[in-house]
């Protein structure tokens, strides 16, 4: 309770700030609207569907896009941490396209498949699944030394080894994986939109733009901004929490 009046007071604060320095004149309305300005244009936006559109398209294309990230960073991450061989060529190459910003394959995307949705959501699959991939090897090289050991005493091998050891002791770093891949799909989803052709909300912030709507483009960053922050609280958060004080790994 306190910390969640803590952060209200922190908004109040903030909003306190920027309609200060609106009514200050700094800069003219067109530059710095007024929070209640902005405000305004967000229940326009919504009661006119216009939002609810964008946003609809939004999540088509993250749902779309973060499922095949993890899916395929799933595989490459338990081919590189169970192939020694395809580790030590194809996975120090990992680190380097996962440090490569989701902006830059937005060209590369456009090329390949135009300004539509495939695009975009090419964007958001490149963006994840690097990532995705890091964490699951980690998991399969994090798995403890003396499980194996004493799996094997058990006659444990092979595939039953992986299903029944590395699997369950891999799973706390693969919901850590997911909880990333997904902020990074989510990044990536913007990034891609907001050179598509729409729909989406990406591609409203740069119509929002083009046409020198700021009160639009405040709203639609602070939109994005809250859905990743709720998203990544109440769900990834959450979700990482309870398997990191199931498998102990976290005080009550």
């Amino acid at each position: 309770m306190k910390i969640a009046i803590k952060r209200l007071l922190f908004i109040i604060v903030m909003l306190g700030l920027w309609e200060g320095i609106h009514l200050a004149n700094f800069y003219p309305d067109y530059i710095v609207p007024s929070p209640i300005t902005v405000f305004d244009t967000l229940i326009i936006g919504f009661l006119q569907g216009d939002l609810l559109t964008a946003l609809g398209a939004s999540f088509k294309h993250l749902i779309i896009g973060l499922s095949l990230s993890i899916l395929i960073g799933t595989l490459l991450g338990m081919i590189l941490g169970k192939s020694k061989q395809a580790d030590e060529t194809a996975g120090m190459y990992l680190i380097a396209l996962q440090s490569i910003p989701s902006i830059v394959w937005v060209p590369l995307a456009i090329l390949l498949f135009g300004f539509g949705e495939l695009a975009v959501i090419f964007v958001v699959v490149v963006g994840g699944t690097f990532v995705m991939a890091l964490n699951v090897r980690s998991a399969i090289h994090s798995v403890p030394p003396q499980f194996l050991r004493a799996a094997r005493t058990m006659d444990a091998r092979g595939f039953e080894l992986f299903y029944r050891v590395e699997i369950p002791a891999s799973i706390p770093y693969f919901i850590q994986g997911i909880r990333l891949a997904w902020a990074f799909s989510w990044r990536a989803l913007m990034a891609g939109e907001f050179l598509s052709n729409g729909p989406g909300l990406g591609y409203s912030l740069s119509f929002a733009q083009d046409y020198a709507r700021m009160d639009q483009v405040i709203g639609i960053i602070i939109i994005i901004g809250v859905i990743g922050a709720v998203v990544d609280q109440l769900v990834f958060s959450k979700l990482e929490r309870n398997v990191m004080k199931r498998w102990g790994l976290l005080n009550s």
